[in-house]
């Protein structure tokens, strides 16, 4: 397989890890320890824990 096209292949996954991360880093949520759940679950539940923030975390969040 073509190396150019696998790298953006194996970088789709951690796409929404990074916004997890980022967008819970920028907003408020009700709870800072909410906010810290959420940064964890990005960073230690690789393709998980950004899928489960974009479902039910964004929603959550409030622009800061």
């Amino acid at each position: 397989m073509n190396t150019a096209l696998l790298i953006p292949l194996l970088a789709i996954p951690i796409l929404p890890n990074l916004w997890c991360i980022w967008h819970s880093y920028s907003h408020e949520f009700d709870r800072p320890a909410e906010k810290a759940l959420w940064m964890a679950a990005g960073i230690f539940l690789p393709v998980l824990g950004g899928l489960a923030y974009l479902v039910f975390g964004q929603r959550r969040a409030r622009k800061a």
